[in-house]
């Protein structure tokens, strides 16, 4: 397993792993979503997790000038789930960012939970 910086020649491998998910993840690869995925891609920091040249996971976040670093999407490949790469991969963003707070935009609260995050406050949708 390796963990690597995402590059624009593994945008049809991510959106294998995507796909495959099903319609739970069809805002980012769905018929008027795909592109505009791509450019929330081109414009954060994502991390993916091959197992040879299958992404098995990814993660994508954006750095805001020192204040901190936003999670946005974490996904693992349900076949590869219970392995630990989420995790690996949470890491290796903390890793490339020591000096800076790591935050989680999630909706999957018990997942980091689990891993022992401590929740700090919330988020709420001020415009839909």
């Amino acid at each position: 397993m390796e963990i690597k910086k995402y590059g624009k020649t593994d945008e049809s491998l991510l959106f294998d792993l995507l796909v495959d998910e099903g319609d739970e993840w069809i805002d980012y690869h769905g018929p008027n979503a795909r592109d505009k995925y791509i450019k929330a891609l081109e414009s954060s920091i994502t991390y993916i997790a091959c197992d040879n040249t299958l992404v098995c996971g990814y993660v994508r976040c954006r750095e805001d000038s020192g204040f901190g670093v936003y999670i946005y999407d974490l996904l693992v490949r349900k076949s590869y789930r219970g392995r630990q790469i989420g995790k690996a991969l949470m890491e290796r963003v903390c890793q490339d960012f020591p000096d800076q707070p790591v935050y989680v935009m999630s909706d999957v609260d018990p997942y980091y939970e689990k891993l022992g995050y401590r929740r700090e406050g919330s988020i709420f949708e001020v415009k839909a």
